[in-house]
């Protein structure tokens, strides 16, 4: 088990001190990243994926699908943060010990994969990583036949028990706290026996998006899934072999972009595609609903911003992960907001829900959790120490806030090094300053 080492000094968040005018190179989508790590790994050849996001996460992806066989040769980081990997699919084996750290998608994405190998694999994790919900995801793999050891806790640490084949089949389950958990299944059902049809049974999956991120990358491998309503089906089937690159993480673009409307000004993100799966594309709607002008052009996404913020009241369900950037632009904003579809925000990387009440709160403002999600009314605000709770995006809309409040520190920048390394010095270098 590891964890991440917290920062000792507090990071001065910088205050901005006239309109921003900056293009960012974001690297690659740590959702795509992940996902497309899996497939090759399952593929009937090599595969190149080119691109891929170097970060914790990823690394620990990769060192998962290493611990059970996989070959995977990677180049060194470019100057954005990305590398290109050629993966080589192994007889996959134990005995083995996965460290998921704090990554969703290692702890979901990878048992469905152990399952098929010969052998025990361990899985566990950050200190954190033992309070996330794993339930689903050992249940199911029971219900298709096998043997996982979690002490009956439906968390980590857990063994799976592989003996190189999965039954497959008709399982049920509920996706309701996490898509990943439907994510998790499909990415490897092809290879199980009798393929797999996955019913989800329960309160509305949140992230749908993610699912569909997955059946989009699923197809271009070849792997066909039917969906009626929330049930998925997979037919056994071969994964083909395929060269892939990865687009840039557009969740990951989002504070860089909401940095035009709070400090002014005009911030492009390269790159950004015309068309995508990436649930990170809806940042533009919100934007724009918050006040900013935003266009693709040929050099990226363009977000304009007056310095001026407006309340929001808005369904977030599909797209979670850009909570954190929304409620520190509302915490920002003229007038109130409602952020709400987000209960399962509470079993992310920290309860976000809480968090973000807590530090938002703690430097004057006004935050109230709701059933499923938050009520913001602006208050104005003064400096202090907020706290990333381990969680990349608490600590980079902290950055936000930072940017108009003066004397804002974080506790853990390096926290952000999960999904995002080097934004310390990248949000300098959005402000025209030396990277840090």
């Amino acid at each position: 088990m590891t964890m991440t080492a917290a920062a000792t000094t507090p990071w001065p968040a910088p205050l901005a001190t006239g309109p921003l005018d900056a293009t960012v190179h974001v690297p690659g989508s740590k959702s795509a990243s992940n996902r497309a790590l899996v497939l090759a790994a399952l593929a009937d050849g090599p595969s190149v994926v080119r691109g891929l996001l170097d970060a914790r996460d990823t690394r620990l992806m990769i060192d998962g699908l290493r611990a059970i066989g996989i070959d995977i040769e990677t180049t060194s980081p470019d100057d954005v943060g990305n590398v290109d990997a050629l993966v080589r699919p192994h007889f996959l084996a134990g005995p083995a010990r996965i460290d998921c750290g704090l990554a969703g998608t290692v702890m979901r994405f990878l048992p469905p994969v152990a399952a098929l190998a010969h052998g025990e694999i361990a899985f566990d994790g950050d200190v954190a990583a033992r309070a996330r919900p794993m339930a689903t995801t050992i249940e199911s793999l029971r219900d298709l036949g096998v043997r996982v050891d979690d002490g009956d806790t439906g968390r980590l640490p857990f063994v799976v028990h592989g003996v190189g084949e999965v039954r497959g089949g008709e399982v049920f389950l509920d996706a309701s706290r996490s898509s990943q958990f439907v994510s998790g299944l499909l990415l490897a059902a092809a290879r199980f026996e009798a393929g797999a049809t996955i019913h989800h049974v329960g309160p509305p999956v949140p992230s749908m998006p993610h699912i569909d991120l997955t059946i989009a990358m699923l197809a271009d491998h070849g792997v066909a899934v039917r969906r009626e309503g929330t049930t998925w089906h997979v037919d056994p089937h071969q994964i083909a072999a395929i060269e892939r690159d990865i687009e840039p993480d557009l969740s990951n673009a989002a504070p860089f972009l909401a940095a035009a409307l709070v400090a002014g000004g005009t911030v492009t993100v390269a790159g950004w595609p015309r068309a995508t799966p990436q649930p990170g594309d809806a940042v533009r709607g919100l934007l724009t609903a918050m006040g900013a002008d935003v266009e693709v052009t040929a050099a990226g996404l363009r977000v304009t911003g007056s310095g001026t913020v407006t309340g929001i009241d808005v369904d977030l369900s599909a797209v979670g992960e850009l909570t954190p950037t929304i409620a520190a632009l509302a915490a920002l904003a003229e007038g109130p907001s409602r952020l709400r579809g987000i209960a399962h925000l509470r079993g992310h990387e920290t309860d976000r829900l809480a968090a973000l009440a807590a530090e938002i709160n703690g430097i004057g403002g006004d935050v109230v959790e709701t059933e499923d999600g938050l009520v913001i009314t602006p208050q104005p605000l003064r400096g202090g120490l907020m706290r990333a709770h381990g969680d990349h995006r608490m600590a980079t809309a902290a950055a936000i806030i930072g940017l108009r409040v003066p004397g804002v520190e974080i506790d853990d920048v390096d926290t952000t090094s999960k999904t995002l390394p080097g934004f310390a010095g990248r949000w300098h270098a959005l402000l025209g300053r030396p990277r840090a």
